[in-house]
């Protein structure tokens, strides 16, 4: 058992270091829940697998090249089509589920995605689709909320998933809402066999990068200016945002643009670094803000 934990570990690092941006020692050894003296001894094992393992100008850790060749996955257009055709051929389809994320971890999504991959979140992903075909309610074990920083578990109903399977969506009964959960902020999944009594209540509709619905709070069009250090630690903290993330012509300076259903993530991260992030627009978003440093 201990060496199976062991690698795991060394799985969910390699996946890690493939992505974007390079990371520190401090942020692996918190991300896999252990030691940076065991980082370092999981660093070297990498290395010894062939991997090649580099570090960038600030001592951070990434893997150069990847694992996956782009010429034998799906495109994006054909995923989309292929995706289609299984939608069309009914709900009742048991394989449909298993078939859609076998087609996602071969496609363009996976590879060019936001979504980091890690050795267990098949085994998340299939606990809870079989929740969902046997419409069962399931714990969300050590669910890490980038909301409420907070570690709980969650009694939820799942209904469904967002269509890169980075998102579950369910509806969780103790807050009575409906609610996006990042699949890799759920440690585990307890099944249960109590049945979901709350499908009357279950509504969903596609989050924005942070996580939240339009059924969450207020919309807002969002414009920053980023400093390299917010760019960095605000793809770590929010994957999504990395499409809506662009560079500007000679200057070390990046621009977000994107549009938000709820202000509570964003402005926490703005007030957490104001040296570094300038809010370009919308007026009403920068009325918003005024009015929370104005509320005593």
């Amino acid at each position: 058992m201990l060496n199976q934990h062991k690698i795991l570990r060394v799985l969910q690092l390699i996946s890690l270091l493939q992505k974007e941006p390079a990371k520190s020692i401090r942020f692996m050894a918190g991300f896999i829940e252990s030691t940076e003296r065991t980082v370092y001894r999981y660093l070297d094992l990498i290395k010894e697998l062939g991997f090649e393992l580099e570090r960038d100008q600030n001592k951070r850790y990434f893997i150069k090249g990847g694992l996956y060749d782009e010429t034998e996955s799906f495109t994006h257009e054909e995923v989309t089509l292929l995706r289609e055709l299984l939608l069309s051929s009914g709900k009742k389809s048991k394989l449909k589920d298993a078939v859609l994320k076998k087609i996602y971890f071969k496609s363009e999504i996976a590879i060019h995605g936001n979504h980091i991959l890690k050795a267990h979140l098949g085994k998340i992903v299939e606990k809870l689709s079989g929740a969902i075909q046997n419409e069962k309610r399931a714990i969300l074990k050590d669910y890490h909320s980038a909301n409420s920083q907070k570690i709980s578990d969650r009694l939820v109903e799942p209904i469904t998933f967002t269509d890169n399977y980075n998102c579950l969506i369910a509806y969780e009964v103790a807050s009575e809402e409906n609610k996006y959960f990042t699949i890799e902020r759920i440690t585990n999944v307890e099944m249960l066999d109590a049945m979901q009594e709350f499908k009357h209540l279950h509504k969903y509709d596609e989050p924005d990068v942070f996580g939240f619905s339009e059924l969450n709070g207020k919309k807002f069009e969002v414009e920053l200016r980023l400093s390299f250090l917010a760019y960095l630690i605000l793809k770590e903290e929010y994957p999504l945002v990395e499409p809506f993330l662009t560079k500007e012509k000679n200057k070390e300076t990046y621009i977000l643009k994107c549009n938000i259903n709820n202000p509570k993530a964003i402005t926490r991260f703005i007030l957490g670094f104001p040296k570094d992030v300038t809010v370009i627009k919308s007026d009403s978003f920068k009325n918003y803000l005024t009015s929370l440093k104005n509320t005593p």
